[in-house]
């Protein structure tokens, strides 16, 4: 099984915590996606021997892009690789690119899963991270959406500077009114040298607290999971049959794709990153050249990343595949650095797995990282 990402870096305004990788000029856009389809022909001998199983929109904003240009980069996966029957399609999207004609055509191309980021049901959370759209679109275009899509997952952020507990809950309740079967959710964090971080620090925005934003966190859960939601992953709650594949395949180490600047790529043994930048991304790729870093990783590379992505699922590490793919030298180690996390009831081990108790989750990247090896040889 394997994924393809394909970056779209562009956005219509550049929300005020983002440092992802995009551009708010569009004057690129014709030349980026001729470069992200030779991108897909360049590489097709990488997978030669996989089955796509899921393709992933991201950004930026790929709902930006024209019908035709996503028929024409999908065209391009079917073309260039093999695809399985029934391949999960996603399209990331902001809810001011979704109208009601734009939600009817997206239905008729075999996009199957809109993430929509709606982050907040409340104007003057929407106005503080700079979003392109407003309360009433985020509310039509799920109105509009639910009548054409079954597979739909929406962003919210909790830790908001001024969200109280119960405007969150209400944002949760709006959410759930919906029928939404997948709910994306994650603090809002302070990135360095974004808009968010400048006016922290000079006092126009209040900073984020963490505290307030660990209580949100455990509403979130509490509420989800009573409405019937699975926490398969920390920041990630589905309805059963309706977890993203392209997410949970990247959790469990299964190799992708990464198509377009900035986007990453893992193949069991190696990762690469392309360059972030969309001039020199295009001027790489029209010369027949892949602008890509890459590292091959070690085996305590390894075994970090699984440590990392292990402990935000309800799949947990497995200590038996740690002894069995890294040696029981790392198991050995894994279990004496979690003693103390056991003893303080942030992790248990049932049935071989290491697995984040309910008070742990909050913590869970920071346990991960008192479990990594610098190296073990």
């Amino acid at each position: 099984m394997a994924g393809i990402y394909i970056h779209i870096p562009f956005c219509k305004q550049a929300c005020h915590y983002c440092d992802f990788h995009f551009s708010t000029s569009l004057k690129k856009k014709d030349e980026l996606v001729k470069a992200l389809v030779r991108e897909l022909e360049l590489r097709k001998d990488e997978f030669k021997n996989q089955t796509i199983e899921t393709i992933y929109f991201g950004g930026g904003t790929p709902s930006i892009l024209t019908i035709d240009e996503l028929r024409l980069l999908i065209s391009e996966v079917y073309k260039n690789y093999q695809v399985s029957d029934g391949p999960e399609i996603t399209l990331e999207a902001n809810p001011d690119d979704l109208t009601n004609q734009r939600i009817n055509e997206l239905a008729n191309t075999p996009i199957n899963r809109l993430s929509i980021g709606i982050q907040s049901f409340f104007e003057q959370d929407l106005k503080l991270m700079n979003r392109a759209h407003n309360v009433d679109e985020a509310k039509r275009c799920l109105q509009e959406a639910t009548k054409h899509f079954e597979n739909i997952s929406l962003d919210l952020i909790y830790g908001i500077p001024g969200l109280s507990n119960e405007r969150w809950l209400e944002n949760i309740e709006t959410a759930l009114s919906y029928n939404i079967p997948h709910i994306s959710s994650y603090a809002l964090t302070v990135e360095p040298k974004t808009a968010l971080d400048t006016f922290i620090k000079k006092g126009v925005i209040a900073n984020v607290d963490d505290d307030v934003a660990q209580e949100q966190f455990h509403i979130l859960i509490e509420k989800l999971v009573a409405s019937g939601f699975v926490h398969y992953e920390l920041s990630n709650f589905g309805k059963p049959g309706f977890f993203s594949k392209n997410n949970s395949a990247y959790w469990q180490g299964e190799s992708y794709l990464g198509i377009g600047p900035s986007a990453h790529s893992f193949n069991g043994s190696e990762r690469g990153w392309n360059v972030r930048n969309n001039s020199k991304y295009i001027k790489a790729i029209a010369q027949n050249t892949l602008p890509m870093e890459t590292e091959i990783l070690s085996t305590t590379d390894k075994y970090n990343e699984y440590v990392m992505t292990g402990l935000r699922t309800m799949w947990g590490v497995s200590l038996e595949k740690v002894a069995q793919d890294f040696g029981i030298g790392y198991k050995n180690y894994i279990l004496k650095q979690s003693q103390k996390h056991i003893n303080e009831q942030l992790l248990y081990v049932d049935n071989g797995k290491l697995l984040v108790t309910k008070k742990g989750k909050f913590l869970s990247d920071g346990i991960a990282s008192d479990l990594f090896k610098l190296n073990l040889r």
